[in-house]
């Protein structure tokens, strides 16, 4: 019988990769804990008209990447390409925004059909991250500045701000204000007015894009069109006072900060609801995949959405990228455990998962393995040395009849197998657990 494999671009996660992947996870919340943020779950799948609505219904992601699809009931509905609609969505419907502040994250799968390739897949993770109701440049600083910090909480070195940088990956900050919805139609026009004098030199994609998202063709990969882009009209040139004060002040606050940044004219969303800020941090690591964080001001999608007018800004991170970041690094150091209990014969299995759960009881940081596969000594020291366990505990028929534990050492230099009293196992494994691992 042919075997049944996962679906291309949605991979699974393997246990030797999730020690990344929960160290990631953590820190992230640790991090949004202490700038006063709170989670928020919503579903995987929204009616496809949130997404057409607050995405554009001429963007890429709209037009060839959603999974849609028909319910029973005839319903179209779409599995999530991007977390911000469905965060307003639910913060609108569950009265959280009028007159009121909002801090807000979430965490999980979204779904894009793209080609799948490194850094890119059709399920992939992402941390979110929404301000709503302020709408001074003060909160897109702190957004800007907490993945700043995150950077460091990572230990991913060479981080524009970073002091201590050192070698590996160098993650850059590029900052761009897109202003008024006003500012972006006007300069719109001219973009129109530019490429048509030039469509001979526009590549399908932007011939298509012309008209219909013309800020789209200002950040294509396409080398060949990079020239043509060089040489554009600059949005900068078309901003409206407002937006250029609250530009000059986000700008401000980082020098103020000591952080880093580049003003990349260049920089647009791919999403249409941004307006005024707009960031990304770009990484030198991944190749053409290069922006591992992206956010701005999105101030008029929550009336788009079917709210009352309210600021907001936010920031999304593939969790992938930054996965393949900390793989690259190495930061992460392993979680082995601390001793494997080896049981041999029936009574001594009996009484070693009774013994087991007392040490977990009494040790909660222990991380103790339990050999349940049975066999000899010899092979089940050998999976106790292959899990990297610190020690073995072995309990068999002499060790019951003496009412000790034999321990021994699988990482020390003195290997030699000590004889340990029951009553004073938990104290011997506490005092060797707090001890440096040896290399």
């Amino acid at each position: 019988m042919k075997s049944i494999q996962a679906i291309r671009g949605m991979n699974d996660i393997l246990p030797q990769e999730m020690l990344h992947w929960q160290f990631l996870e953590q820190t992230l919340r640790d991090l949004l804990a202490g700038y006063d943020y709170e989670e928020i779950r919503f579903p995987i799948v929204e009616q496809t008209e949130l997404f057409a609505r607050a995405i554009g219904e001429v963007t890429d992601i709209v037009e060839k990447e959603m999974y849609t699809f028909n319910d029973r009931n005839g319903d179209s509905l779409t599995l999530r390409p991007e977390g911000t609609a469905g965060c307003v969505r639910a913060a609108v419907e569950n009265g959280m925004l009028h007159n009121q502040l909002q801090r807000l994250w979430y965490m999980g799968p979204m779904f894009r059909h793209e080609r799948p390739q490194k850094g890119r897949y059709r399920q992939f993770h992402q941390v979110g991250v929404e301000a709503y109701g302020m709408a001074g440049p003060e909160i897109d600083a702190e957004l800007i500045l907490m993945t700043a910090r995150l950077w460091r909480n990572l230990g991913l070195q060479g981080t524009a701000g970073n002091a201590e940088a050192g070698s590996g990956a160098s993650l850059v900050l590029q900052l761009n204000s897109l202003g008024s919805p006003a500012a972006r139609l006007a300069y719109r026009e001219q973009l129109v007015r530019y490429y048509s004098a030039h469509h001979d030199r526009l590549d399908e994609d932007s011939k298509r894009r012309l008209h219909s998202n013309p800020l789209r063709i200002l950040d294509s990969k396409n080398p060949a069109l990079h020239p043509l882009n060089a040489n554009a009209p600059q949005l900068s040139d078309y901003l409206d006072d407002e937006s250029k004060v609250h530009f000059a002040a986000l700008c401000a606050y980082l020098d103020a900060a000591g952080l880093p940044y580049q003003i990349n004219p260049r920089l647009v969303r791919g999403l249409d609801y941004y307006n005024k800020t707009v960031f990304e941090w770009v990484s030198d690591a991944l190749g053409a995949q290069g922006t591992v964080c992206a956010g701005g001001r999105y101030d008029g999608l929550v009336e788009q959405i079917g709210g009352k007018p309210t600021p907001a800004v936010g920031f999304a991170a593939g969790l992938e990228r930054l996965v393949a970041l900390l793989q690259a690094q190495g930061t992460v150091s392993g979680r082995e455990p601390h001793a494997y209990l080896v049981m041999v014969g029936e009574p001594a299995s009996c009484a070693g998962l009774q013994l087991a759960e007392k040490l977990r009881d009494a040790l909660p940081a222990l991380r103790l393995s339990s050999d349940c596969a049975g066999g000899s000594i010899k092979s089940q020291l050998k999976r106790a040395d292959k899990s990297g366990a610190r020690f073995a505990l072995i309990l068999a028929e002499q060790e019951l009849a003496e009412g000790t534990v034999s321990v021994k050492a699988l990482r020390e230099q003195d290997q030699r197998q000590l004889s340990v009293p029951i009553a004073s196992l938990m104290q011997f494994l506490a005092d060797a657990i707090t001890r440096p691992r040896p290399d």
